[in-house]
Order: structure tokens, then C-alpha cells, then sequence
């Protein structure tokens, strides 16, 4: 009997000590890994097409600052991406007149192909974002969040 109750009140014991619990919000993990994460990866695999994009503070920025997915729709992206896109390509095309270190690659966007809600979102926060970031104006449109 004595060896039983040693055992239930050891089990006992096991089961109610736990560790603390970090109390911080999913919301805030979100974040936390965000900033710890550079690389950002845009897919679509019915189109078989990815972007990537490495940008430090930029998944930072896309999980705390832009709108929420939802917020824009998919032609409105799809319509400023690519005006970004053909002003990107410029500037990629003219090393000696904007800064190669900023504008590295071209970035095929082709208008008549549907990327996706997805590809569209991610990859017009990320034109926001240089914006914001670079101080440079991709067009006619002011940058806004």
C-alpha cells in the first residue's frame, strides 16, 4: 500500500510539474521569425514558377507592416506589378545610371499569364517595400501601405 501511494503521488508529481509557458501571441512568433528569416520564396507550382527573393527585413516587413492578403485585389496587383516590373527591367538595362547593386535582375512577368493571388501579393509588397526602403519611385505612383 505504502509503495502504491509512493507512486501515485510520484506520478502525480511528474504531471504537474511543467515547464512555464511562453505567454507571447502566435501573432508575435509570427514576427519574431520574420526577423530572423531573409529569404522570401514566391511559387506557383501549376505555372512551375518561383521568385526569391533575399531581402533582409523585407518578410519583417510584408508580416507587420503591408496590408493583409485580401486587402487588394488580384487585377489591381497584377496591373501595378507589372508597370513595376517594365520600370525594373529599365533600370536593370542602364547599370550607369541607377545603382547595379539595387537593380541586379530582370524579372520576367508576363501580362497575360495568371500567377496567382499569392505571387501578386508578395511580389507588390516587395515593390512597396524597395520603394519605401531605396527611396526610389518605380513610376507615376507615390509608394503607399
Amino acid at each position: 500500500m505504502k509503495t502504491l501511494a509512493s507512486i501515485v503521488l510520484t506520478c502525480f508529481l511528474i504531471f504537474s510539474c511543467s515547464t512555464t509557458k511562453n505567454t507571447t501571441s502566435q501573432t508575435d512568433e509570427k514576427l519574431e521569425n520574420a526577423k530572423l528569416s531573409d529569404t522570401v520564396s514566391i511559387s506557383n507550382d501549376e505555372l512551375e514558377y518561383q521568385i526569391i527573393i533575399i531581402e533582409p527585413g523585407f518578410n519583417f516587413w510584408l508580416a507587420s507592416t503591408a496590408k493583409p492578403e485580401g486587402f487588394y485585389s488580384q487585377q489591381y496587383m497584377e496591373t501595378r506589378n507589372y508597370q513595376y516590373v517594365i520600370e525594373w527591367n529599365q533600370r536593370v538595362l542602364q547599370p550607369q545610371r541607377y545603382d547595379p547593386n539595387l537593380y541586379e535582375m530582370q524579372i520576367d512577368y508576363q501580362p497575360g499569364i495568371d500567377y496567382g493571388y499569392e505571387v501578386n501579393y508578395k511580389l507588390y509588397n516587395y515593390f512597396i517595400y524597395f520603394q519605401l526602403t531605396y527611396k526610389q519611385r518605380l513610376g507615376s505612383f507615390v509608394p503607399r501601405i
